[in-house]
Formats: structure tokens, C-alpha cells, sequence
């Protein structure tokens, strides 16, 4: 018999499977990569008994809580336990803080089923803080290099190269920019800080001790950076990735053109995934309009328009480059110019992809 754990960091090196016992919305705002919701009670249920618990006392609560979970729906969720316990032999459960709902699974999985499975002590909130505080830690100790360049340059294309590279937009699902979303949401706020952390605490393990990962704003898209992280990527060494306009034009189609529309297709059905991808590219431009004026947004507006018109009639995506060169040249190069004009004491190392590969994996 497996007894319960409070080993958090073993935990997560080794992607063990998590029961998550607390309520579907508690899930919703935060979990960890691989949990499993199967909950002792649902929303309206736990409701319920949160209110009984603040009038009448734990003894009463518990009692409404049997009341509610009972008969036919009681079974139900003991064989989904049940399930869970035979597909995964080495996992754990958990609730909010490692008490009575957990224990409750675990006495109803022993006494009803016959099923010995551990719990994880201290549960969902003893976890997350362990997790923020080995962020903390790792951030205060560890030493970073921040990779920047222009947009288009191809800088997750190298991160995704590098052991000791940390993806930050790839934990919070989102490209960074104004054209950023994915045809999938984001994690919460809760679930990118876990992926951040998890990674980190991973390649630490690997035995790295410095880190590159991209310049970033502080937040990218919904998702906010530490703040500890994103004062000290204003202060790190910066390496400046470089590439011909022509490559980062053709890269963005792929990117946010070819890539973007082959999510929305995997989403929905052809017809239906075009048409959301289109329309998510025209809001995409408009959230700039402000910024561009109101002539230079119209002029890529209908350039934009007729591109995605000929994407839909024929498959050919030349037509995207008119209008990304436009807000590439006029737009997010001089901002970025002047950016690297503010960090230019930072950088320490400059060239293209090849080049800057070679220097950061002797670096890492």
C-alpha cells in the first residue's frame, strides 16, 4: 500500500497523474498540467454545503454532502475514481488543502470499492505554493539571457532548438503580439504560472543553471509574467537575432497565415474555420488601427481583404506578404529599432539564427 505524499517536487519531475477532487470551477481557475477533474462534488453541490458548513457547523455540512452525494450518483463517481485508479496505478488525489474532500474519496474508494490510493498532503494549495516559491527562487539564483530581434526573425524557432531555453509564449499559448492568438484560448493566469515553474524546476533538475528565453512585454496576450521575471529582463544580457526582411516576411505567412488557418481547421469544419480565421486576422489588424492612423489601417485592411480572398479561391497565400511588409516596415520595425536603440548597452551578442545557436548553446 502506496502511503500519501508530500513530496511536491517529485511530484512534478516525474509527471505523476493527479486526481483533482475539488469542484469543476475551482479546476477551472487553476490546476496542473495532467490533473484529472473528478470531483467528490460538483458546483451547485459544493454550494450547497459551503453554506450549511458557515450555519450549522462541519458535522452538518458533512452530512448535507452525503446527503447530496448519494445512491446512483454516488456510484457514478466512485467508477469514474475507480477508473482512474486502474489507469493510473502510480497517481495520487487531491482536494483544495488535503482535507475532508480528499479523505472522503480516498475512505469511500477504500471502504466501497476496495481501493487503496494515496492522497497528496497539504493538496492543491500546499502544491501551487511550492511552485511559486521554487519560481521565485529559480528567478532570484538562476542566471538568464534574453533573446530579441524583430518581429519575424524566428526567435521561438531558436528557443525551440536550446535545452536551456524557457518558451514563454508556448506556456501561455499565445504569440505575443497583437496577431497573437491561437484558434484555442489561453490557459488561466494560474495554469501559466504552473507550466512556467514546472519547466523551470525540470531543466533545473536536468542540471541547467542558465536560462535564455524571448524579450517580452509583461504580459503576453492575458497571461502576465512575474514580476520579479520581467524586472529582470530589463536588465539581463540581450542577444539580438537578426534576419532579411524578405525571410521574416515569408516566415510570418507560415506563422500567422498558413499555421493559423490549419488550427481553425482542425477546430471546425472547413467553411466555418475559414471564415473564423479570417475574421480573427481583420480584428487582429484592428486593434492597432488606432496606432497605425486611420488611411495606413485602410489601405492594409483591403489589401488584407483581398489576400484572404484569394487564400479561400485558390489556396495561394502570396497576397499576405503586401500587407505584412506594409506593417512590418511602417510599423513594427521602427518601433523595435527604437527599442533596441534603449537596450543597446545590454547586448552582447548579435547575428542570425546559425550564429546565434552557436553562441547560446555554448552559453547554456
Amino acid at each position: 500500500m502506496r502511503p500519501d505524499t508530500h513530496l511536491y517536487r517529485e511530484l512534478f519531475l516525474n509527471d505523476v497523474p493527479l486526481m483533482d477532487a475539488r469542484a469543476p470551477i475551482e479546476f477551472s481557475k487553476g490546476a496542473f498540467p495532467g490533473a484529472l477533474n473528478l470531483p467528490l462534488m460538483n458546483d451547485e453541490e459544493r454550494h450547497q454545503v459551503g453554506i450549511c458548513y458557515k450555519q450549522h457547523g462541519q458535522d452538518a455540512a458533512i452530512a448535507l454532502g452525503n446527503k447530496l452525494v448519494s445512491g446512483q450518483l454516488k456510484e457514478a463517481r466512485l467508477q469514474a475514481w475507480a477508473q482512474f485508479t486502474q489507469d493510473h496505478p502510480d497517481g495520487y488525489l487531491y482536494c483544495f488543502r488535503g482535507g475532508l474532500r480528499s479523505l472522503i474519496t480516498q475512505t469511500w474508494l477504500r471502504e466501497e470499492a476496495g481501493i487503496h490510493y494515496p492522497r497528496v498532503v497539504g493538496g492543491y494549495k500546499a502544491m501551487r505554493g511550492y511552485l511559486l516559491n521554487n519560481l521565485e527562487q529559480a528567478i532570484g539564483s538562476a542566471h538568464f539571457q534574453v533573446l530579441g530581434g524583430m518581429t519575424g526573425t524566428g526567435k521561438t524557432d531558436v528557443l525551440q532548438q536550446l535545452n536551456h531555453s524557457l518558451d514563454l509564449e508556448g506556456y501561455a499559448h499565445h504569440r505575443g503580439s497583437s496577431f497573437g492568438k491561437h484558434a484555442t484560448g489561453q490557459p488561466s493566469q494560474i495554469d501559466f504560472e504552473h507550466r512556467l515553474s514546472i519547466a523551470l524546476l525540470k531543466k533545473s533538475a536536468q542540471g541547467h543553471q542558465r536560462f535564455v528565453l524571448e524579450d517580452e512585454s509583461q504580459t503576453i496576450g492575458r497571461c502576465s509574467l512575474p514580476l520579479s521575471l520581467y524586472r529582470g529582463m530589463q536588465q539581463w544580457s540581450l542577444i539580438w537575432l537578426e534576419d532579411s526582411l524578405e525571410n521574416r516576411i515569408t516566415r510570418i505567412v507560415r506563422d500567422y497565415v498558413q499555421n493559423l488557418h490549419a488550427e481553425f481547421t482542425v477546430q471546425y469544419e472547413p467553411q466555418a474555420g475559414f471564415a473564423l480565421f479570417a475574421e480573427q486576422l481583420r480584428q487582429s489588424l484592428g486593434r492597432i488601427s488606432k496606432r497605425l492612423g486611420h488611411q495606413r489601417y485602410q489601405q492594409l485592411a483591403v489589401i488584407m481583404d483581398d489576400a484572404l480572398l484569394e487564400q479561400e479561391r485558390s489556396g495561394v497565400l502570396d497576397g499576405h506578404r503586401a500587407w505584412i511588409r506594409g506593417l512590418l516596415t511602417e510599423y513594427y520595425d521602427p518601433m523595435y529599432i527604437y527599442q533596441r536603440e534603449q537596450k543597446a548597452e545590454r547586448v552582447i551578442f548579435q547575428g542570425d539564427a546559425d550564429a546565434v545557436l552557436n553562441y547560446l548553446r555554448k552559453q547554456g
